[in-house]
């Protein structure tokens, strides 16, 4: 046999093997009914153990392409072109091939931890139902019963939340728009899908933040982008390190969250932001400004947004209530030029066929009316509350062990361990003592640091949280 399996494949070897195989049954190499190698002796061929290739042949068994019996070894399944024989699919095969990639196998096992009820969660990053509008909500079903037209609405989105969408920009964000340059998305996320799978291509370079959360999206790779890495300060990216990617690989786009940026919760300084601005209009580079936090601003100033400084239409701005109202109802929204907007649109209508007319209802009502302002005020109020509680909790029982940046605004706090101590491994410990976070390798390049989400546990669990976080820390000792 010329062909051996490829070692540093990211593919096991064994599903390398059984591939082969499949591949020679295929061409008629091995014949229906006839007799593979044994497996000692096929080890011994591709130099690899007796289990790698008993792994293999048990792959194509469960495909129904081979049969095994004890003393007689692995035959060709005798009828697999034929009727009677029924083969299943090998559904693993088609999970591990699709196009677009799974999350992090790490980043699926703190959602899956994170449901469970004696874990106290740090690492979701959302609000807590006790800082959702939910009497609000029941208030207005019971008062102003829906009575709208279920079927299906206009492919940007409903027009009365496009239009108060705009009201509410204007006043909130400074940003003049029009209800034709809205589009309602199902959060932010589906708005980022939209714009890297309609507006870029495979290679495109892209531009997104060190730390972030585009750093943890597989949409990226998925789309065959190349990206390209922004280092975040205090004062969130500089601008000549945008210049020197864009000099180097002509990057397409860049992905940018001014405002309490995720995790770090740092604020682009005024001065880059019109810096940015002029590069992008200098070399027409898209901005994709992501603000899902500027209304949490806990001094209740609200930084002007790149797209209300943006007078060239550079920029494609997403928001969301998720982080601000309530994660369930999936309102968010992308504002950008018509022929963008129109051509996002058209790529969600193929998905979906537009948004659901009822929580976009909900919205609307919420954000027209004087309660969604004092929500704000009182979401500021907890959040900040929940933050101090958080901050003095790792100071008292941490202490130098970490460090960290208080954020003024957002929901998350980035802390750096001050020792050598492997973050994935203390997750693992911290999950044992019913407690988890966001290691930092998710979101970041470099090692020793995690996040914490202090908008979703509850107030009263903040403590019981960081004194479960430092015994799993005192661990490493």
């Amino acid at each position: 046999m010329e062909w051996k399996p490829n070692f540093n494949e990211k593919k096991p070897v064994y599903k390398q093997i059984a591939e082969y195989i499949e591949l020679k049954i295929s061409t008629g190499d091995y014949l229906a009914g006839s007799k593979l190698p044994s497996e000692r002796a096929l080890a011994k061929e591709l130099k690899v153990n007796r289990s790698t290739i008993i792994a293999a042949y048990e792959e194509l068994r469960a495909a129904g392409i081979v049969t095994r019996r004890e003393g007689s070894g692995t035959h060709v399944s005798a009828d697999i072109w034929g009727l009677s024989h029924q083969r299943t699919p090998n559904w693993n095969r088609y999970v591990e091939y699709g196009s677009f990639l799974p999350n992090d196998p790490l980043a699926r096992r703190i959602r899956k931890e994170t449901q469970e009820k004696n874990i106290i969660n740090f690492a979701t990053g959302e609000l807590s139902a006790d800082l959702f509008p939910s009497s609000y909500f029941q208030q207005l079903l019971a008062e102003k019963p829906f009575d709208g037209y279920l079927g299906y609405d206009h492919p940007q989105g409903n027009l009365s939340l496009r239009e108060t969408i705009v009201s509410h920009v204007r006043e909130f964000k400074k940003v003049e728009t029009s209800a034709s340059s809205v589009l309602i998305t199902s959060g932010a996320q589906q708005a980022l899908h939209l714009i890297v799978q309609c507006l870029l291509k495979p290679g495109d370079a892209v531009a997104i933040e060190d730390p972030s959360y585009s750093f943890s999206l597989p949409l990226f790779q998925s789309a065959g982008l190349r990206t390209f890495l922004l280092p975040v300060d205090e004062h969130g990216v500089k601008p000549e390190d945008i210049l020197s990617l864009y000099q180097k690989h002509r990057i397409r786009m860049v992905f940018l969250n001014p405002d309490f940026q995720n995790p770090t919760g740092t604020v682009l300084h005024l001065e880059r932001r019109k810096e940015i601005l002029e590069l992008s209009s200098l070399y027409g580079i898209p901005i994709i400004e992501d603000d899902p936090y500027s209304l949490t601003s806990f001094t209740g100033k609200i930084n002007p947004t790149l797209k209300s400084m943006d007078e060239n239409g550079n920029v494609l701005y997403i928001t969301s209530l998720t982080k601000i109202v309530a994660s369930g109802l999936r309102i968010g929204w992308i504002i950008g030029p018509d022929t963008v907007i129109e051509r996002l649109a058209d790529a969600k209508q193929q998905i979906d066929f537009g948004h659901s007319i009822f929580p976009q209802w909900v919205a609307e009502q919420f954000l027209s009316s004087d309660s969604f302002s004092s929500h704000i005020v009182s979401l500021r109020n907890e959040l900040k509350r929940k933050r101090d509680l958080l901050v003095a909790s790792l100071k008292e029982q941490i202490g130098s062990k970490v460090r960290f940046h208080v954020p003024e605004g957002g929901i998350h706090l980035w802390v750096k361990l001050t020792e050598d101590i492997d973050e994935n491994k203390l997750l693992e410990a911290a999950i044992k003592h019913g407690v988890a976070f966001v290691p930092g390798r998710l979101l970041g390049s470099e090692k020793g640091w995690m996040r914490f989400t202090f908008a979703r546990p509850e107030a009263e669990t903040i403590q019981e949280g960081i004194d479960r976080f430092a015994q799993a820390l005192y661990l490493f000792d």
